[in-house]
């Protein structure tokens, strides 16, 4: 069984990763095309997610489940390394998703503190609010630059592991705590539903999850450094 599988219960044809020979370790893992109407294959719809509620998540189960040889992708054994180039390319995808939940949060905080009066005067006035939003903008823009350099290694075929990790890693915690800032800045109005900023601050916290989790994207980043913790840097 395979769970928390995005756009699982919409999709005709998956690419499955299986073990095949455990005693290889990770050379024994392949990855083999999965047709919907595949003998054995089940597909169950997830529900009751916090966020990301247009994106539809599933389960997807084999039992007695027969694929072919030729529907494996790639050579023998070379399953794991697919799975991390997939992973790695795709971390620059959701950091540029972060980029937009931090700057949509942004935006509706500034509308928002622009327009509502406290005490007088525009929440913009206050400085404690300034500096919330000077911090927003910085972060938003870091992210946003982590996450370019990320993709144009991609792009060009340069070595780019550490880099999306870094950028996946940064851009989702800005995520955060741009939306964190976001409810604040809303006061009362940002808790309730419908909100734009309630929407989002539901949204990101799976971004700091899927595509491997922030101790995950550390642990990448830290390997690039100083390798398993005995040896030489990892890093290209």
């Amino acid at each position: 069984t395979k769970t928390f599988i995005t756009n699982g219960d919409v999709a005709d044809v998956f690419v499955v990763f299986v073990n095949s020979d455990r005693s290889k370790g990770h050379r024994g893992i392949n990855a083999v095309v999965v047709e919907r109407n595949t003998p054995g294959f089940a597909i169950n719809h997830l529900t009751g997610k916090m966020g990301m509620k247009g994106s539809a998540t599933a389960e997807l189960s084999f039992q007695d489940c027969r694929i072919p040889v030729r529907n494996r992708l790639g050579e023998e054994g070379r399953g794991y390394s697919i799975a991390l180039s997939i992973l790695s390319s795709s971390r620059v995808s959701i950091a540029a998703q972060c980029v937009g939940l931090a700057r949509g949060a942004y935006d509706a905080a500034v509308k928002y503190a622009g327009e509502r009066q406290t005490f007088g005067k525009r929440l913009t006035e206050h400085q404690a609010i300034q500096f919330m939003l000077a911090d927003m903008a910085t972060e938003i823009d870091a992210a946003r630059l982590l996450t370019h350099r990320a993709a144009w290694l991609v792009d060009n075929g340069k070595p780019h592991v550490t880099e999306s990790a870094m950028a996946k890693l940064y851009a989702s915690e800005v995520a955060n705590r741009a939306a964190h800032k976001a409810v604040q800045i809303h006061g009362g109005s940002g808790y309730f539903r419908p909100g734009k900023v309630e929407r989002i601050y539901r949204d990101q916290r799976v971004t700091e999850i899927y595509e491997g989790t922030s101790e995950i994207q550390r642990l990448i980043i830290a390997r690039a450094i100083v390798g398993d913790g005995k040896g030489a840097s990892a890093r290209n």
